[in-house]
């Protein structure tokens, strides 16, 4: 009795995150995927075909017949959209990588830090957190336009002269710039959680045996910390490919990702079925390198242990 108590109670708890998953992941989903196979027409909602579940399944039958991947093949006609997607995949790859190189060392000096040190310095990560995420992008505007904070401040040292000024909102740059800070604590928590769980008496044990500091660093510290490297990198470049206040805002408009190129789709042309297309290609290009690379990462354990 006890036995098959235990198999309930876990099959409830396994239970109730398939739950939330299909009502608040699936059931969107497969909404937005039916807007995408129908028509965009004029009225409210602005696609065809709608159809209700009161009409009973001849009515939902006679829906999926009108289904079209039209939107689809627009997709690849059109330039605007692969340049788009191009665009953001290059921009999320590059600002990840860079809060990787930011991120490592500051995870790697909290994980060497005093214990009694590294709650502050966890607080200290997570702090921005405590601010809206529009504040800070709008403080980034601030110090980004020309006569902003970073202006003032050169030419007060004075590496520019008074008539000189930074000219870095509304390009890339800026860009790169707000999604490493907004993202950054993304990629420092996983890192500190791998790095602080790593046994100090390896490096100890290569130091005795006549190994070089940077040596050991890149045969025991970063191949102990990689999973901590590949969740951080998964958690940075995911929603930077999707982001739309930063490039909207710091990148102007001559910055091209599939976010905004979305959000004009949805509210400007009223393209509902285009862009809930751009929607579905999006979560597809995101989705199925991460299924590949959790297999692969199985198969690789299963070798192991086997």
């Amino acid at each position: 009795m006890a036995a098959h108590q235990d198999r309930a109670g876990r099959r409830l708890v396994i239970l109730v995150p398939y739950l939330w998953l299909l009502v608040f992941f699936l059931v969107p989903f497969l909404i937005v995927v039916k807007i995408s196979l129908s028509q965009i027409a004029i009225s409210m909602p602005p696609y065809i075909p709608t159809f209700s579940l009161a009409e009973g399944w001849a009515g939902l039958v006679d829906a999926f017949r009108q289904f079209s991947f039209d939107n689809y093949l627009w997709l690849t006609e059109d330039d605007l959209y692969i340049r788009s997607y191009l665009s953001s995949l290059w921009i999320a790859l590059v600002s990840t990588l860079i809060a990787l190189l930011v991120g490592y060392p500051i995870a790697y000096g909290m994980a060497r830090a005093p214990s009694h040190w590294r709650p502050t310095l966890l607080m200290l990560v997570i702090l921005p957190f405590w601010t809206s995420f529009l504040i800070r992008v709008y403080a980034w505007i601030g110090i980004l336009k020309p006569e902003g904070l970073l202006t003032v401040i050169l030419q007060t040292v004075g590496l520019l002269s008074p008539d000189e000024q930074v000219r870095i909102l509304n390009t890339n740059t800026a860009v790169y710039i707000g999604i490493v800070y907004s993202y950054l604590p993304f990629m420092v928590l996983p890192l500190y959680s791998a790095l602080e769980k790593m046994d100090g008496s390896l490096l100890e044990a290569a130091e005795d045996l006549g190994c070089h500091p940077l040596k050991a660093f890149w045969v025991i510290t970063f191949p102990l910390s990689i999973p901590g490297v590949v969740a951080g990198c998964f958690l940075v470049f995911i929603p930077a490919v999707g982001e739309f206040v930063i490039p909207d805002l710091l990148g102007g408009s001559q910055t091209l990702m599939i976010g905004k190129t979305l959000w004009a789709e949805f509210f400007s042309n009223r393209d509902w079925p285009v862009s809930s297309a751009v929607a579905v290609i999006l979560l597809l290009v995101l989705i199925v390198p991460i299924v590949a690379f959790q297999r692969a990462q199985q198969r690789a354990h299963e070798r192991e242990a086997g």
